[in-house]
């Protein structure tokens, strides 16, 4: 059970915030429990979105993003965001079930991603305090470290959000292994 209480609808929800849970609805089609629990801070919610959005305009592909996704969500432990990020990662991003297994695992059949998430879960693990040699290896494979770092900072404050509250799922359940 959520440790705060969710508006049952969008109208329920503090008017500075409804703006932010409309475009959710339109553009996943329903307002995600993430989002619902974040109105209570309209400025959180904003923030959240303007940084999901800018990021979404970087470079790293949706299938990279999602990737990252579940290797931080999987060492972090957040089960909300795992099966959030595991539903997103076989209906938009079209990875299959072992791509999936391998990602949360940090690593990946693709070589290019596996380094970002190498990286993605050596910032995780080591709280930022990676090597040149790490910093060197991802820039090699052809990333921005700071692109994988705004990354894992964006899905570190969801995986915190949600277990701070204790967000019901409304994906399919996932259950993380590592934390």
């Amino acid at each position: 059970m959520s440790r705060i209480q969710l508006p049952a609808s969008i109208d329920a929800a503090p008017a500075a915030s409804r703006p932010f849970l409309e475009g959710g609805r339109k553009m996943l089609g329903s307002v995600p429990n993430l989002f619902r629990i974040t109105v209570t801070s309209p400025a959180a919610l904003e923030g959240y979105l303007g940084l999901s959005g800018a990021l979404a305009k970087g470079v790293l592909t949706p299938q990279t993003r999602e990737r990252v996704a579940l290797a931080v969500t999987e060492i972090n432990g957040c089960d909300y965001c795992l099966s959030t990020h595991a539903y997103l990662a076989r209906t938009l991003a079209r990875l299959d079930e072992a791509e999936i297994a391998a990602n949360r695992a940090g690593g990946s059949s693709d070589a290019k991603a596996d380094a970002a998430l190498r990286f993605a879960a050596k910032l995780v693990r080591e709280r930022g305090q990676v090597s040149d040699a790490d910093v060197s290896a991802v820039k090699m494979a052809g990333y921005s470290d700071a692109d994988i770092v705004a990354h894992v900072a964006l899905n570190t404050l969801t995986n915190y959000l949600n277990d701070a509250f204790d967000t019901p799922i409304d994906f399919p359940v996932v259950s993380a292994t590592a934390a």
